[in-house]
């Protein structure tokens, strides 16, 4: 196998990637462990190469939204989770819980009685 050597991968520690990045070291970490970025796991630690950090960049990238004209079309409000389209006019009157002391304090005199 001979053939030109290519050049160790550098790596680098999550301090140094969120000093790149100028954000947490928890951050990076996080992002990490939930496996939302790429990293190397060699030695029980997190590593990142250059290739890993422009890939961390490019996933975080936010592009700017192109501008519609007045016959596009138009994207709709996000509505909450468990909402449907016919519940979200409708008003619902809340009621508040009986606070925890007055409840034990009333289950003890009828426990009592």
């Amino acid at each position: 196998m001979s053939g030109p050597a290519s050049a160790p991968a550098t790596f680098y520690r999550p301090a140094e990637v969120a000093a790149m990045l100028r954000c947490s070291e928890w951050w990076v970490k996080e992002q990490a462990r939930r496996r939302r970025i790429p990293y190397s796991w060699i030695g029980g630690s997190y590593l990142f190469t250059q290739e890993h950090i422009t890939e961390i960049v490019r996933l975080f990238e936010v592009q700017p939204v192109e501008a519609q004209g007045s016959g596009g079309e138009r994207s709709m409000p996000r509505r909450r989770r468990g909402m449907s389209t016919s519940d979200s006019n409708a008003s619902v009157r809340l009621v508040a819980r009986t606070p925890r002391r007055a409840r034990e304090a009333a289950a003890s005199k009828s426990a009592a009685a």
